[in-house]
């Protein structure tokens, strides 16, 4: 699962990164949008979907389902609806290897839920001090934690669900997205800073993606890092692309990915 309180993190691009990866391994996977309205996972898929449709390109594609958040006026009323679609949803993804889920970048009872069902709990974070109160608040000097997030306080408390029902705990992994090229100051006091958070909250620190134009250009087309060496895949192949696509393989190392399956491409 993909999963923060904050937009334009990348929550949608790595899940598509980590569908593909695992479908070129020959898992079957499920995608699920629990962000419907906002839909950038499922743009992203369907516009996948239409290349296939219009190339022929023999692009893997997930069995997808998005989720919308309840209209009903009564709270208790919209949470078990929400609950409900959520439980129908996973049973018709339950054939499925993996299902790969993208998050709303806010809070709300359908996305606690989510966290709630999610063994494996990935966190994209812009490398900035701006996004690591994301997870915390720090000090004015930024040196010192000071007390955990309103983010980091709900995955614990659905941490704890899992627990009382006797499931195995989430694997959170904190994800460092758009790290700069060059190991400034402030790189490396965020660096010290998540490497604080990490024994106090129970994270794993994992390598992102960089700032690359690549990601954004692949997202109307519905290719990922993973296809561009498809035949007539439309996207040329730089040396730039294949510095990404590295980041992209150390993710998948990161989160034991690449130990179940080697990713040939």
């Amino acid at each position: 699962m993909l999963g923060n309180e904050k937009g334009g993190s990348g929550k949608s691009t790595t899940a598509m990164h980590l569908a593909v990866a695992l479908m070129k391994n020959g898992y079957r996977v499920g995608t699920l949008d629990l962000d419907a309205r906002q839909g950038t996972f499922s743009r992203y898929i369907d516009n996948r979907r239409s290349l296939v449709e219009e190339t022929g390109l023999p692009l893997p594609l997930p069995e997808h389902r998005r989720v919308f958040r309840s209209e009903a006026a009564a709270r208790a009323e919209a949470e078990a609806e929400e609950e409900t679609k959520l439980r129908t949803a996973l049973a018709e993804l339950g054939d499925r290897d993996f299902i790969v889920v993208d998050t709303p970048g806010s809070d709300s009872h359908l996305s606690r839920v989510g966290h709630t069902n999610a063994d494996t709990l990935i966190t994209p974070l812009n490398d900035s001090f701006l996004d690591i109160d994301l997870l915390a608040r720090i000090d004015r000097e930024g040196r010192k934690v000071l007390a955990p997030s309103v983010y980091s306080q709900m995955v614990w408390e659905q941490r704890q669900r899992r627990a009382l029902s006797g499931r195995p705990p989430i694997d959170w992994v904190v994800m460092r997205n758009r790290l700069g090229h060059v190991d400034a100051h402030n790189k490396r006091d965020i660096a010290r800073l998540l490497d604080q958070l990490a024994k106090r909250l129970g994270f794993r620190v994992a390598p992102g993606f960089g700032e690359r134009v690549i990601f954004r250009e692949l997202f109307h087309k519905g290719l990922t890092l993973l296809d561009l060496r498809a035949e007539r895949s439309g996207a040329p192949f730089s040396v730039s692309h294949a510095a990404a696509r590295q980041e992209v393989l150390a993710l998948l190392d990161a989160i034991g990915l690449s130990e179940r399956a080697e990713v040939s491409l």
